[in-house]
């Protein structure tokens, strides 16, 4: 560590030219004052740190901070540059100057400040629980003496943004005797005991809320959590009685009081995710929204044991996840889709006509208006295949793009001898497959457009018909084209990555196969649409993973011996760990969500289709390429354990070549002589992973160790067609959330 550490010293020497001793970091706006004032890019930083451009990022925008010994480095250098370029405050009365801003945008009504408190007696300690700002304060009741002050005993979530109107954070979590438990440990007297007056106190007093994750979109609606003692406060059921429904009835008091008080519900009612609202008026929002936990508001597929909590461990957890990814709007299917609608808004702000105001106009590069798919990417109940197809007739491939994640096994008659003679199953399992899959994928941004024999086009999205049946593999490996592994027949419909990568196999082995699309359905209105969505779970994951312990650069062994116990590291982060990964999963199973209800009639519109984020094709996009990267990996890893290459014209692998048994989703399974990965996986002749096959580590797209069963077990599964994958780790796979 002292030698890595005056290794980081001298990078920053040679970039500053002097030295500086404190340790305390400044705020990360004043992080990246000082950085551009210097004149340096964040590129030139994170070279000096060793670290990712994206890391800096982080610790700019305080949604990470950094931790030793690059933190100590990190210091250093904004001591410099402080010291060089200090942070002159305009005089007494002096207006500063505004930024130039290039990109107009809509003026915003200004909202009324927030009363201030006095300011507290200088004492050189951070301000307690009991004496923290709190707007509810000057007009609620006196807390009885002997109020317990949130203290959680989980890390406090990140500080809430520096913005007056948010001062003290995006939710609160309301218990039965009237406190708000906000992130950060401060608790909040909130005198509203039925939920119209609750909802004028947030608006009026709270001061919750966050600011908009892009500069067009929207501000995000404060949130509330209601336990089940504040739910019997404020005069609501403890067990939602309406389960089909999953809503309050239109003639219960509660419903009949938001009705009288003004207020609006969204078509879905007041329910276990609820929003209550009045029309915008001059821009201004109003808008509350409502988690009841006693209703189910929180999935413990998604969120564990979270809603079992107490108010401030919860508004930890919960404020955590709104501070890397979004404040919950839903389900994390919901949120995850909600993410990517606020990384990229559909509309901005444009000049009229006449160039004498503002109008909403199509934001470039964002999904701007639904849009129907071509008949192969629709499902069946969608009217463009309804029209055409009787219910419950089965289209076959060269009706229906499939796109969907493997779930294969291998024949067990084509084991070898070699493979017999191992004593192992052991399961390896990429880390959120399908986020690393978003990253830099060019999507469709609009409608698709019909050719008909079309010469494929790689950087155009969309579906090609296609006959890939010709591609012959080693009959031990799954063939990458179909989610069951077993090769097509003829021709069927693909995702551009699928046909990309037939196209690759073709050229690197030089197979004689032409590749001859039938017809296609492309957009050429395209762009990296998830890249933003990527980043900002990516960096979620990562910053949730370095809490429990685990980094990037970790010794493969010191990585592994640390994922046997993260999750016990601390228990309240491994939640938010677990939400983030269904946030990603769901959102993108959300871009083809199907028609819900018992009311539902096979071949009608259902209101899912009116979104612009609609859209079956980029979830197949996704899908495909997390299908093609698996399989690439897999290829890869076999090429480099067979001791002769593979003969051109052919893909036959050598009988040592080491192929998995079984695949499912992002999970491989293998045979090896050893209980771990690092016993099997293939190695350069210096040590290091070999290129492009599986790499152990943190990151989106690595591997980690899932787990290891003896060799008869596994043996005995694929005998019975049952998935070792599904059950490497002693759980069923889909029961566990993955």
């Amino acid at each position: 560590m002292p030698h890595e550490q005056d290794e980081l010293f001298a990078s920053v020497d040679a970039l500053l030219e002097q030295a500086a001793a404190q340790n305390d970091l400044p705020a990360p706006a004043e992080r990246k004052r000082l950085r551009e004032a210097g004149g340096l890019s964040q590129d030139q930083v994170a070279r000096a740190l060793s670290v990712r451009r994206e890391t800096i990022t982080g610790w700019e925008s305080g949604r990470t901070e950094p931790r030793p010994p690059k933190r100590a480095a990190y210091v250093r250098l904004l001591d410099g540059l402080a010291a060089r370029h200090p942070d002159v405050k305009p005089e007494d009365g002096a207006a500063p100057e505004p930024e130039a801003d290039t990109h107009p945008v809509v003026p915003q009504p200004q909202e009324a400040p927030l009363p201030q408190p006095p300011a507290p007696a200088p004492t050189g300690l951070p301000p307690t629980p009991s004496t923290a700002p709190a707007a509810a304060r000057t007009s609620a009741p006196r807390r009885p003496a002997g109020r317990p002050v949130a203290r959680t005993s989980v890390a406090p979530s990140p500080a809430p943004p520096a913005d007056p109107r948010f001062a003290h954070g995006p939710l609160a979590v309301l218990d039965g005797d009237g406190a708000a438990y906000c992130v950060g440990g401060l608790v909040l007297d909130c005198p509203a005991e039925d939920l119209v007056s609750l909802v004028e106190w947030t608006l009026a007093e709270a001061g919750l809320g966050a600011p908009r994750l892009n500069r067009q979109g929207k501000d995000a609606d404060p949130l509330l959590v209601i336990t089940a003692t504040a739910a019997e406060r404020l005069g609501l059921p403890t067990v939602l009685e309406d389960r089909r429904g999953l809503r309050l009835p239109d003639d219960h008091a509660v419903s009949r009081q938001i009705t009288k008080g003004k207020w609006k519900l969204t078509k879905r009612g007041f329910g276990p995710w609820a929003r209550v609202y009045r029309p915008a008026q001059s821009g201004k929002r109003q808008c509350v929204q409502f988690a009841i936990l006693p209703w189910g508001a929180l999935d413990t597929r998604s969120w564990g044991d979270a809603a079992e909590l107490g108010a401030a461990e919860l508004a930890a957890v919960l404020g955590t996840y709104a501070q890397r990814v979004i404040t919950p709007r839903g389900s994390t299917a919901v949120s995850g889709l909600e993410l990517m609608t606020s990384l990229r808004p559909p509309t901005r702000a444009v000049k009229d006509e006449a160039g004498e105001g503002w109008v909403s106009g199509p934001n470039p590069g964002s999904l701007t208006e639904p849009v129907d798919p071509a008949p192969p990417e629709a499902p069946a109940e969608h009217p463009v295949v309804a029209a055409v197809h009787p219910r419950g007739r089965q289209r076959t491939p060269d009706e229906v793009l499939d796109e969907e994640a493997f779930e294969w096994i291998r024949d067990p008659q084509l084991l070898t001898d070699d493979e017999c003679a191992r004593k192992y199953a052991v399961g390896i399992d990429v880390n959120t497959a399908f986020l690393a899959a978003a990253n830099r994928l060019t999507v469709g941004l609009g409608a698709p457009v019909h050719a008909h024999a079309p010469a494929f086009d790689k950087a155009l999205p969309g579906s090609w018909l296609v006959d890939l049946s010709g591609i012959e593999l080693d009959p031990r490996l799954p063939n990458p084209f179909t989610p069951h592994g077993e090769r097509p027949t003829g021709p069927a419909w693909y995702a551009t990555p699928t046909v990309a990568y037939a196209a690759e196999l073709i050229s690197t082995f030089g197979l004689p196969v032409a590749l001859a699309p039938l017809e296609a359905w492309v957009r050429p209105a395209n762009g990296p649409y998830l890249d933003p969505w990527y980043k900002q779970l990516s960096e979620a994951y990562k910053a949730t993973m370095a809490d429990l312990g685990i980094v990037s650069g970790m010794a493969e062994d010191e990585f592994l011996t640390a994922m046997t116990t993260y999750r016990q590291t601390d228990p309240r982060m491994a939640i938010v760990l677990s939400a983030i990964k269904s946030t990603v999963k769901g959102g993108i199973g959300k871009l083809r969500e199907r028609p819900q209800g018992a009311g539902y009639t096979y071949g009608e519109r259902w209101p899912a289709l009116e979104r612009p984020t609609w859209r079956p094709d980029i979830r197949a996009a996704v899908i495909s390429a997390a299908r093609v990267n698996m399989h690439r990996k897999v290829l890869k890893t076999a090429l480099a354990t067979q001791r002769t290459p593979a003969p051109s014209g052919h893909l036959t692998l050598a009988d040592e070549a080491l192929i998995p048994v079984a695949l499912l989703s992002d999970c491989a399974v293998y045979l090896a002589d050893g209980p771990g990965p690092l016993d099997f996986l293939p190695r350069t002749p210096e040590g290091k992973p070999a290129p492009g096959s599986f790499r152990l580590g943190v990151s989106p797209g690595m591997v980690k160790h899932e787990g290891t069963q003896d060799l008869l077990w596994a043996v005995q599964m694929l005998d019975e067609g049952h998935n070792p994958a599904r059950h490497i780790k002693g759980t069923d796979a889909a029961e566990d959330g993955e």
